[in-house]
């Protein structure tokens, strides 16, 4: 699926790839987040071949012009869980919907281990 807008100039389309990319590198630019994970086994497989099928550990969901983002991550030992989650969700939403022009409806955090 993708997010689709139009203004006087023409359409405008973005697919759950591009947005998936967007989310990974804001992601990994906020502070104690270590790195991203798979959300399943199948996604570790491609990445092991070399298949690339948007960013690890994003899951994009659009309904409309309204996007709802998944995000699984590994977080640095010692941090604040919730300040981490909270500044995580606030870096995501300001990040995509600047780049899509588009509302962030939802942006669930799934800390899925904790690193040194």
């Amino acid at each position: 699926m993708a997010v689709k807008t139009s203004n006087a100039c023409g359409k405008i389309s973005i697919s759950d790839e591009a947005i998936a990319k967007v989310t990974s590198f804001a992601s990994l630019e906020c502070y104690g987040i270590v790195e991203m994970v798979s959300r399943k086994f199948s996604e570790s497989l491609s990445q092991f071949f070399g298949v690339d099928k948007g960013a690890k550990g994003v899951k994009v969901t659009t309904s409309g012009d309204r996007i709802f983002i998944d995000v699984y991550v590994v977080i640095k030992f010692g941090v604040s869980i919730s300040a981490v989650a909270d500044s995580l969700k606030d870096a995501i939403k300001y990040k995509v919907e600047k780049f899509t022009g588009m509302v962030v409806d939802t942006v669930n955090v799934n800390i899925t281990g904790v690193k040194l």
